[in-house]
């Protein structure tokens, strides 16, 4: 006979293990708090502004020209994080790292159809990402007219150190919502599990689901009675 869980029976379950559930919730975000506040680095992000666009003597440029500097992001974008740029970098800064380690840090974003793209830096250092943002870029503007022989790209906005600094990651708040949802899952899960496995005969709804047997009826308990004199 196929056992079927009424709505009755999952609240039953959730009521007899509510305080493992609530358990594993507490033990989850306890962790989560603790890993996010005290055991991971905290990463700072600046970005700069960068325009590419012919520089010419005319007042307008026509259409062609203007999908031509949008086109050449996409070569910008791989030659920024080359080394031929990262190297100089490197040098410039004295940064103890390698072109791969710092090209890990750095993200290039462009919105569709826009001669502008932003140049993003991570880093656990806010003022340290703040200076390798700026670096690039400018080494960028000054090395693409000899590596392309072109004058187009303009740093319009730089990256600037704020006041007080707020990592992007990690999230502590969001770290420890997710916790709390997974281990209430988990606790639910596991308080199902329990309840499949559990076996044992408790009470006369138990008798029916696991014999498959009708009730007839029941007798209470007997208090012994002991006669005085």
């Amino acid at each position: 006979m196929e056992e079927t869980i009424s709505i009755k029976d999952i609240f039953k379950t959730l009521k007899k293990r509510w305080k493992l559930i609530m358990l594993l919730t507490l033990i989850a975000a306890l962790i989560s708090g603790t890993i996010s506040y005290f055991l991971l680095t905290p990463v700072y992000q600046s970005s700069t502004q960068i325009l590419v666009n012919q520089k010419k003597s005319e007042n307008q440029l026509d259409s062609t020209q203007i999908q031509s500097n949008i086109d050449m992001i996409n070569t910008y974008s791989v030659i920024i994080k080359s080394p031929a740029i990262l190297e100089k970098v490197i040098d410039e800064l004295e940064l103890d790292e390698s072109v791969d380690q710092l090209s890990g840090k750095i993200t290039i974003n462009s919105q569709e159809n826009s001669q502008v793209f932003s140049l993003t830096v991570q880093d656990s250092n806010p003022v340290k990402a703040v200076e390798i943002a700026n670096t690039v870029s400018e080494t960028f503007q000054k090395e693409i007219k000899e590596i392309m022989n072109v004058d187009n790209v303009s740093v319009l906005a730089k990256a600037e150190i704020k006041d007080e600094p707020i990592p992007v990651k990690p999230n502590p708040v969001l770290n420890i919502v997710i916790a709390v949802l997974v281990g209430l899952m988990a606790g639910v899960g596991l308080a199902f599990l329990l309840e499949y496995m559990d076996n044992t005969i408790k009470d006369e709804e138990d008798i029916e689901r696991l014999l498959e047997l009708p009730i007839l009826g029941s007798i209470q308990k007997i208090t012994q009675v002991h006669n005085k004199g």
